[in-house]
């Protein structure tokens, strides 16, 4: 699985500094831990929970599990019997046990530059104990669930770490979400509590936060489910009583006309509430498979599906993944640029980095405001030194070039990081060579809401890299490719990448119904974790991510995946960024509809068009032809930008009908789209 040597050929390799100190040094050293941590995870894992605080030690196997629907019903237990508080671990040992009181944990950088504020492990402590102390005089309990609809400030944090200090369970929806998608959440999880804010600034666009939560309540209500109390943070208000005890500064923008309606039966001032509250709140001790937060993602069905997480193995998970992939050390300054509201968020904004004492940025704005430096001027203000971010926000960079990077110094960076997607090799390397100036290695993670942290990814010092590949498995994470039939493939092959056996934190059921989390990751290959997506793996063992399934194309008999259509595309110098989706041919099955964004001041035309074709054709073969290319000045992504491929494929049949597309950052793109279709796809 894991090759004897390090391939030597068309890699990159991290810097001497950075290997000199490294957690995992070099790749013999992975390997010898990789070995020991998929023979014995219990020596592995209980190794590194000897870093946290246990109220009372596990009973019994230290990682139990059923992956085979055919053996019984499916099941993950890590550490059971175990007692702990993943908010005590987090903040409490810190601040008294470490010593780290008085070290920042975040800088707060807002949508306005100038807009900031420095928090330390002590104030946060605080802050969350004050909230504990709140959440409970509303009568929040240990199992209740809270929903959190709020925009990237401290309190945001503050919130999910005062639910989980009493034993609540979180459900945090994307401030980006609509009244409806909100709504959904919070009555499939049947939320006892809402916490939202009155508004925030994205960019130069005001968002009414209150407005679209009281609309939200009012669904649920005209529903039969009351929300009986909602608390509401004025992050943009003026109002004296808000600054009272409010560790956030409003935004220096100012708002006059902000409307913010109130229900004195339903709202309740964060800031008054916060005025009367105790510093001091005693921790919730939890078992290891309490609840710790749900997390909602899309299904297949349309239907989201509430991804749960429990306490001890996501704990342990992800602050190993941020400490050994970010190989973090103690003076680092990190920065995710992710939302909270999405897994990256929770994972590496708040419980990885807090795990281990980390100093991160928690950044409120856009990369492109109040323009496209942004990015840089925030690394070379703060002297980033580990950097992660998304390859949609690298590709929009890109696509304005060196000019707004090069402005910068950027000499603090160390790591740099990707999420969400595959990366194309042509934007790795422009991050690579750029924003990172050679000397910094790119870690390209692969993993998912389900999986709590990395799956797939390199380690800064250890592995050799190659552009766009997610290279080696995770400690204690068995990968396997299966073809159709559910039979492991050897050596260099293409299918569906599955996992093996459980690693700590990884999701344990979908909220409210096990059933849906059996059919969805299980049933199709028993005694396997079908992750959903399509993955190849070469001859050096190196594994790359080819799209979801449902994002491969079968064209006259062969599998083509759209990523790697895409990538091809993007290379050429006039593109930005690309999308592809299959279409319904009478004879090949599927013919290859592609979406292309050039870069600023340039004309598509018939030239260009074919020299598109061209280079797919050298690059993949004839049979990954383009049968249509069409201008797309913009993509309809959502807010967290994904691509909806789905809505393209609607657009390459000339299909009204869209269904929800609520979720869409820019639905005035769809329109533009549908004309500028090829005029040859009828």
């Amino acid at each position: 699985m894991i090759p004897d040597k390090a391939p030597k050929e068309d890699v990159f390799h991290g810097s001497e500094d950075l290997k000199r100190n490294a957690h995992v040094p070099s790749f013999e050293k992975y390997k010898e831990l990789y070995v020991q941590s998929v023979e014995n995870p219990a020596e592995f894992w209980g190794a590194v929970a000897k870093d946290f605080f246990w109220k009372s030690q596990h009973t019994g196997r230290f990682l139990d599990y059923n992956f085979d629907v055919t053996k019984g019903e499916i099941f993950v237990k890590c550490m059971e019997g175990a007692t702990t508080n993943i908010c005590y671990n987090l903040l409490d040992l810190n601040v008294h046990e470490r010593k780290l009181g008085d070290k920042v944990a975040f800088f707060w950088e807002g949508n306005e530059p100038g807009d900031e504020l420095t928090v330390t492990y002590r104030e946060l402590l605080q802050m969350v104990c004050q909230f504990s102390n709140v959440l409970k005089s509303q009568g929040v309990k240990k199992g209740d669930r809270v929903s959190i609809y709020m925009p990237m400030v401290v309190e945001l944090v503050v919130a999910m770490l005062a639910c989980v200090r009493i034993g609540a369970v979180h459900s945090i929806v994307f401030a980006g979400f609509s009244a409806e998608s909100l709504c959904e959440r919070i009555m499939d999880s049947q939320c006892s509590l809402l916490i939202t804010a009155d508004g925030f600034y994205r960019g130069e666009k005001l968002i009414n936060l209150k407005l679209l939560a009281d609309e939200a309540v009012q669904k649920c209500r005209d529903k039969g489910f009351l929300i009986q109390t909602c608390i509401v943070l004025k992050h943009l208000s003026t109002d004296p009583e808000a600054l009272v005890s409010s560790h956030s500064p409003p935004a220096k923008r100012p708002c006059p006309d902000l409307e913010l309606p109130w229900n004195p039966d339903v709202d309740l001032c964060w800031h008054m509430l916060m005025k009367g509250a105790s510093d001091e709140c005693e921790p919730e001790w939890c078992e290891s498979e309490d609840p710790l937060f749900i997390l909602y993602t899309s299904g297949s069905t349309g239907k989201p599906k509430g991804v749960l997480h429990t306490v001890s193995g996501y704990m342990l998970y992800t602050a190993t993944t941020f400490k050994l992939v970010f190989d973090h050390q103690p003076d680092d300054i990190y920065w995710c640029t992710a939302d909270i509201g999405w897994i990256t968020g929770h994972s590496y904004v708040t419980y990885g980095p807090l795990a281990n004492g980390a100093t991160s940025v928690l950044f409120e704005g856009l990369p492109t405001y109040p323009d496209v430096s942004r990015m840089w001027d925030i690394v070379d203000k703060y002297h980033v030194t580990k950097f992660y971010t998304a390859p949609t926000a690298i590709r929009l960079l890109m696509k304005f070039g060196n000019e707004p990077v090069q402005k910068y110094k950027r000499k603090s960076l160390k790591v740099l990081g990707t999420v969400g997607e595959p990366i194309n090799p042509e934007a790795w390397l422009w991050y690579y060579s750029v924003v990172g100036e050679k000397r910094c290695p790119v870690v390209d993670t692969f993993w998912q809401t389900e999986t709590g942290g990395h799956v797939l990814t390199p380690l800064p010092a250890a592995t050799p890299l190659k552009p766009g590949s997610a290279t080696f498995p995770f400690f204690g994470v068995v990968p396997a490719i299966l073809n159709e039939s559910g039979e492991e493939l050897e050596g260099p092959s293409e299918g569906y990448l599955v996992f093996k056996q459980p690693w700590p934190g990884v999701m344990r059921t979908v909220y409210g119904n096990h059933q849906r989390f059996e059919t969805t990751y299980f049933k199709k290959f028993p005694g396997y974790y079908v992750t959903g997506d399509g993955c190849s793996r070469d001859k050096d063992g190196y594994y790359w991510i080819t799209g979801r399934i449902d994002d491969m194309l079968n064209v006259s008999g062969h599998l083509l995946s759209t990523a790697e259509v895409e990538s091809a595309l993007v290379e050429h110098k006039a593109v930005a960024e690309a999308a592809a989706v299959g279409r319904p041919h009478p004879v090949k099955g599927e013919s290859l509809y592609c979406f292309v964004t050039l870069k600023d001041g340039l004309t598509f035309n018939q030239t260009l068009e074919a020299e598109l074709k061209k280079q797919v054709r050298e690059k993949i073969g004839a049979i990954a032809t383009p049968d249509y290319i069409q201008n797309a000045p913009g993509l309809p992504k959502t807010r967290s930008g994904k691509i909806m491929r789905r809505v393209l494929r609607k657009i390459a049949c000339n299909e009204k009908d869209l269904g929800d597309i609520s979720t869409l950052a820019d639905a005035s793109v769809v329109d533009q789209l549908f004309q500028n279709r090829c005029c040859s796809a009828v």
